[in-house]
């Protein structure tokens, strides 16, 4: 599939200001107004009127994104405890913007375990990079895992160790 490239408006582009060596890698036109944008280093998106950015998130804060076709809709999970984002997109048959994500989401992922913990509950541990090429660990809690927990905070400590020595860290 060929995806014609819709070109950001100047204002949004002003707002979203980026510095001269971050490149801007995909765009998408939202319902409603706005844009979504993918960089190199992060995912934005910007109001319309008047041009101004609403979320800026580095690649490494998100967990994962899934995108519905037939809603055309895409949900972005972070790492962290705030609520998904969600971004009707207006054409995506017209933009690489869900692809770029997923591309640039796995770029940030060095190596990643899930551990299983009693009850059926889970933990990701993840070696992750920042554009700059840092590398540093961090572990995602799954619904109703206590990461202070003493018996989980030694599950995941080891799993840390593993993947961080994996990575050469």
């Amino acid at each position: 599939m060929w995806f014609r490239r819709t070109p950001l408006p100047d204002g949004a582009r002003r707002a979203l200001d980026l510095p001269r060596a971050e490149k801007l890698l995909a765009t998408a036109p939202l319902a409603g107004g706005g844009w979504a944008t993918a960089t190199t280093a992060e995912l934005a998106v910007l109001e319309e009127s008047p041009a101004r950015v609403t979320l800026r998130r580095p690649w490494c804060d998100v967990d994962r994104a899934a995108f519905d076709p037939e809603r055309s809709v895409l949900t972005v999970e972070w790492v962290d405890a705030e609520p998904d984002l969600r971004l009707a997109l207006t054409d995506p048959e017209r933009t690489a913007f869900p692809q770029v994500l997923r591309e640039r989401v796995q770029w940030s992922v060095v190596i990643a375990e899930t551990v299983a913990l009693p009850g059926g509950r889970q933990v990701k541990v993840a070696v992750r990079r920042t554009t700059a090429r840092d590398l540093f660990s961090q572990a995602i809690a799954g619904p109703g895992v206590d990461l202070d927990d003493p018996e989980v905070a030694q599950v995941v400590d080891a799993a840390e160790e593993r993947v961080r020595s994996a990575a050469g860290m």
